[in-house]
């Protein structure tokens, strides 16, 4: 009997463990991949999607117009946040002139601003006839229209390296500026010390990548000076976390069309260690007609700095613009408009696009131009300075689905989505509500996906997915362990061969 019994008592044990084996079993198998996603806590339904300047310039600096023309342009364009980021001039605000004087001098000494600065009344009228009010609410600053909508100020926008040219970092929310020539490593550790929010501007400006004429050799790290150029921009990144990522679309696109190959470089090599790099678009507008080529769309649920810095900080914004400049892509482009949609109107002028910027490359490659070219050819919706599109293509929702693998993107006036990983463009959908289902990618997909939106008013771009990030944390380093900064080496290289341009202007102006 007592063997009978433990016999029995046996038999229910499994019995009581085999639900719960299976249970356990179902959630193993419950999604292949761990998902972290840069938008998880925002509640679509409670956020506006706020279209923001981060990058813009007035003739305190290098700019062609006043900030008073400056802002009156960024209202009739629909800003919802302006950042006036002049070089070397913390912005302090919109009513009061934030001058550096020795900044102002050198630039009008150059030829490279002239006339007085001018800034916003407190309560006044612009040029076009529409009445403005300045006010501060909770120690924001904004600009209020007669129709009541509003735009909040950026405190302390600043381009820094004002003298060093093309090092550029965009500091936010930091009072901090050095009106002498300095690295990039001088303006990120300044702006986290002063308690900001950096990016690194135009990187293609610096690396010369901006004259690259194939994709396959912009930023490629078997070359030895980009990989030492994507080295010392992920330093940068890893080392200060108030530095969130690189603009790579800037400034109708022409000399940053290679800068999301950076970009998905720097994905690449921290999304291997569990974390992220942002990405943002801009203007970068030295005169009025660049204003709405490219911006952020920060994902708030007030307008207000203090929201905006959390967007900043966690990702929870799109860069978008209305320029692209990349030939590779507007083939894809093409290519895909064309299938979906017939050789439509759009189809012909993002092809016919394309199509001039492949003469150039092949006139340059067969010696016809000088090796160093410019390309010069970019797609834009612009026209003086506004969109012509009807609509710009927007992301109403996101949503990640861990049980089953799958992202979905939901959009308006948009025609097409791509989907990266690792740099490779794995699969091109119809807008609308397209879904990528992780598992059907398995063989291609890297530690990331990110996401692409075309339409006819330009493209949006979301931050990245990192897969299984958790796992990954700490089991890699972004930067080569051989990795050393040439400091002031690349620096004065890089001064030589813009200040070579800019005394040649000074005395031609003199003559």
């Amino acid at each position: 009997m007592k063997n009978l019994r433990t016999a029995i008592a046996l038999i229910l044990a499994v019995l009581m463990t085999v639900p719960f084996a299976v249970i356990s079993f179902a959630a193993e198998e419950d999604g292949s991949y761990e998902i972290t996603n840069p938008y998880e806590n925002v509640k679509w339904d409670e956020v506006t999607a706020y279209k923001t300047a981060l990058h813009t310039h007035t003739n305190a600096s290098d700019g062609d117009d006043t900030l008073k023309a400056s802002i009156q342009r960024h209202a009739e364009t629909g800003f919802d946040l302006v950042a006036t980021t002049d070089h070397g001039t913390v912005n302090y605000s919109w009513t009061e002139n934030s001058e550096n004087k020795i900044i102002y001098g050198a630039m009008s000494l150059i030829g490279k601003t002239e006339g007085p600065i001018v800034p916003l009344d407190k309560e006044g009228v612009f040029d076009n006839g529409v009445a403005y009010s300045v006010i501060t609410e909770n120690g924001d600053d904004y600009l209020v229209l007669e129709d009541g909508r509003k735009i909040l100020r950026v405190p302390f926008g600043n381009e820094n390296n004002a003298l060093s040219v093309n090092a550029h970092v965009n500091g936010w929310f930091a009072d901090f500026t050095q009106t002498k020539i300095t690295t990039y490593e001088d303006a990120v550790k300044g702006i986290d010390n002063a308690g900001g929010v950096s990016v690194i501007n135009h990187p293609g400006e610096y690396t010369k990548a901006r004259y690259e004429i194939r994709s396959e050799e912009a930023y490629n790290e078997d070359n030895f000076i980009y990989r030492y150029y994507i080295n010392k921009f992920a330093s940068l990144i890893d080392r200060y976390d108030s530095c969130i990522g690189i603009d790579m679309n800037s400034k109708g696109d022409n000399r940053t069309r290679f800068d999301r190959i950076l970009w998905d470089n720097l994905l690449k090599r921290f999304a291997a260690n569990g974390e992220n790099v942002f990405a943002i678009a801009s203007s970068d507008a030295h005169n009025l007609d660049i204003i709405d080529s490219g911006y952020v769309l920060a994902l708030m649920p007030e307008l207000t700095s203090a929201a905006f810095r959390s967007s900043l900080e966690n990702g929870e914004f799109f860069a978008a613009s209305h320029c692209l400049g990349n030939y590779d892509e507007l083939c894809d482009i093409a290519a895909a408009l064309k299938e979906f949609y017939g050789e439509t109107e759009l189809y012909g002028k993002v092809n016919g696009t394309a199509e001039e910027m492949l003469a150039r490359i092949e006139a340059i490659e067969n010696g016809e131009l000088p090796a160093d070219e410019d390309i010069g050819i970019t797609y834009s919706t612009l026209e003086d300075g506004y969109n012509t599109a009807e609509a710009d293509p927007r992301i109403t929702s996101i949503e990640v689905n861990e049980a089953t693998d799958e992202i979905t993107v939901s959009t308006t006036d948009a025609l097409i989505v791509r989907w990266i990983s690792d740099g490779k463009l794995i699969e091109t959908q119809k807008a609308g509500d397209a879904t990528l289902d992780l598992n059907s990618y398995a063989d291609v997909l890297g530690d990331y996906v990110r996401v692409e939106v075309f339409g006819e008013g330009g493209i949006v771009y979301t931050q990245a997915f990192l897969l299984d990030a958790s796992v990954k944390a700490g089991t890699s380093e972004p930067v080569d362990s051989s990795y050393a900064d040439w400091g002031i080496l690349d620096f004065l290289v890089a001064e030589f061969n813009n200040w070579f341009a800019i005394i040649g202007r000074f005395f031609s102006n003199l003559f």
